[in-house]
């Protein structure tokens, strides 16, 4: 009997309820609500679901992200392998080349004036680098947290590597990933309130079609100039053009369809999981990473506002022949935030289409985003 209950007993105690903390109780809730959000409302379920799940596991069992030398195995535990590619800046480049191989580069070919669009939406970057300055956090974490007003996970998790900030990389992906998840929540308060409802109704004209050899040319442009002028940011552009490149000269179909489904689904499980991984109690509840949040948010909410405001003044210009919420698109979160835009636009008018004219500041934020972060690269010689 004695050894009945003492096995029973061993059985209990190895049960999660003994080791659990108040924190991890409460990042449990957070995971659950993450899952809701993406499972009942829609909000980018891709990412959310594995990023929310994987917060779910490491709290309730943190081995699972446990380091070889940590363990008495010395065998690490499994989200710890998938979070290693993220490190190593693997998963964001492929992000980035199924990103480009989805992506259509028409609506910013047939409209270049897009990219002053995508340009000024990169002021959230800047502003959360001055405020992570100002909080204390050295210049590199700075900058690796500043990408997070971009709205481009990937990008933030390759900066946050590159500048060797491996200890904020956790944060950093999940602020970024989460604020892309709720650009549906966070964008349309903005763009409203910046913006008149005559504004919003604006009806823009048709684009232009594009042709097959400007469309094969872009991408090999884009990917001379950039990388020549900033040669670090080669990993993220370089995969994002080589993507479109495969989608746009029609003789790689496979490799088109490799990138833009199965390969591009199975590197958002990894990403996903492990940067949702990074979110234990210990590592995740502290000022640092509060600040980090925060700064994201108000990051995020000034870039879109930049976007939006330059697009008015774009409108006075052009005499009013461009609808300032086209301006949003530019954080880069692609393809969520020109979606927003078109939505925000059909709320003032139901038969006003937006969504080709968003994504030409939707792809110029991509690669604005990462030019910005080419240019942190190149100023701390990285």
């Amino acid at each position: 009997m004695d050894y009945i209950l003492e096995t029973l007993g061993n059985l209990v105690h190895q049960t999660a309820f003994f080791n659990l903390t108040w924190g991890n109780y409460l990042m449990i809730l957070v995971a659950c609500v993450f899952l809701y959000l993406a499972i009942v409302k829609e909000y980018e379920p891709l990412l959310l679901v594995p990023i929310s799940f994987g917060m779910l596991l490491v709290n309730i069992f943190p081995n699972i992200m446990i380091r070889p030398d940590e363990a008495e195995n010395g065998v690490g535990g499994l989200l710890h392998y998938f979070y290693l590619l993220d490190e190593w800046s693997i998963l964001p480049s492929l992000i980035f080349m199924g990103v480009g191989a989805m992506t259509d580069f028409g609506p910013l070919i047939a409209n270049p004036k897009s990219f002053l669009l995508g340009a000024a939406a990169q002021f959230g970057i800047f502003a959360a680098y001055f405020g992570a300055i100002f909080l204390g956090f050295s210049d590199q974490a700075a900058a690796a947290i500043s990408i997070i007003g971009g709205a481009d996970g990937p990008t933030s998790i390759f900066v946050a590597g590159k500048l060797g900030q491996t200890a904020l990389l956790g944060p950093i992906a999940v602020a970024a990933y989460s604020y892309m998840s709720l650009v549906p929540i966070i964008q349309p308060p903005i763009m409203k309130l910046l913006t008149t409802e005559k504004e919003r109704k604006i009806k823009m004209a048709q684009l232009r079609e594009v042709s097959k050899l400007e469309r094969i040319l872009f991408p090999i442009i884009v990917t001379i100039v950039v990388c020549l002028l900033l040669p670090s940011t080669a990993p993220l552009v370089g995969m994002l053009m080589l993507g479109n490149l495969f989608k746009e000269c029609g003789v790689v179909r496979q490799l088109t369809e490799t990138a833009s489904n199965a390969l591009m689904y199975i590197v958002v499980i990894f990403l996903g999981t492990s940067v949702g991984a990074t979110t234990s109690a210990e590592a995740f509840l502290n000022k640092e990473t509060l600040f980090i949040v925060a700064l994201g948010l108000i990051a995020f909410a000034f870039g879109t506002a930049a976007g939006v405001i330059f697009g008015k003044i774009m409108c006075k210009v052009t005499g009013g022949k461009v609808n300032p919420l086209i301006g949003s698109a530019g954080v880069s979160a692609v393809p969520m935030a020109a979606r927003v835009s078109q939505k925000v636009g059909a709320e003032a008018d139901p038969t006003n289409f937006l969504l080709m004219h968003a994504m030409g500041p939707n792809v110029a934020g991509v690669i604005g985003t990462a030019v910005a972060a080419g240019v942190f690269m190149a100023v701390f010689g990285v």
